[in-house]
């Protein structure tokens, strides 16, 4: 038998399997248009920005709060002491930073909720907020470094905060562990 008989009883075996098939009708894809994109609410996004900025006070002082001093530290109700001395230690490796130096009250603080949201959203545990020492502000007194301090307490998924170590940037700094 000859490569030619091969492909004859090949051909053959094809057109019987596929015997009673009907051919499919040809997509155009030239004619074919894509659907067009979803509108971008932009008044919702508007909204949710407002909400974020609204959801911070510079005002809110818990009368449990742990403040030692001028380092800043924090410990939400029902987690383990030891979280803060892990914390403390650099326990966990800093995922993400936000830098607020420049930023007036304002901007920082819509800058926090959202940097917070955002983090949440990529499954971020652990951050660092670079506030400033405050030697260009007023006074020279650091007033970003106290107002975070309320911020991050009114927010849900901050579990701890405490002061960096001197390498991650010291009490111009604070590192924050997030929820899961």
């Amino acid at each position: 038998m000859t490569d030619h008989d091969d492909d004859n009883d090949a051909n053959a075996l094809f057109l019987a399997a596929v015997d009673g098939a009907r051919p499919l009708k040809p997509v155009s894809r030239l004619n074919h248009t894509p659907p067009p994109p979803k509108p971008i609410p932009r008044q919702f996004l508007r909204d949710e920005r407002q909400a974020l900025a609204d959801s911070l006070s510079d005002d809110y002082i818990p009368a449990h709060e742990l403040e030692s001093g001028e380092e800043l530290l924090y410990l939400r109700d029902g987690h383990a002491p030891d979280i803060l001395s892990k914390l403390r230690r650099g326990h966990w490796v800093v995922q993400a930073a936000l830098d607020l130096h420049g930023l007036i009250s304002d901007e920082a603080r819509l800058s926090v909720a959202e940097f917070l949201a955002h983090s949440k959203k990529r499954g971020i545990r652990c951050v660092r907020i670079i506030h400033g020492k405050g030697l260009s502000s007023r006074n020279r007194e650091p007033v970003l470094k106290h107002k975070l301090r309320s911020w991050l307490m009114q927010k849900d998924e901050v579990i701890a905060y405490a002061q960096a170590r001197q390498q991650d940037g010291g009490s111009g700094a604070v590192i924050v562990l997030l929820k899961a």
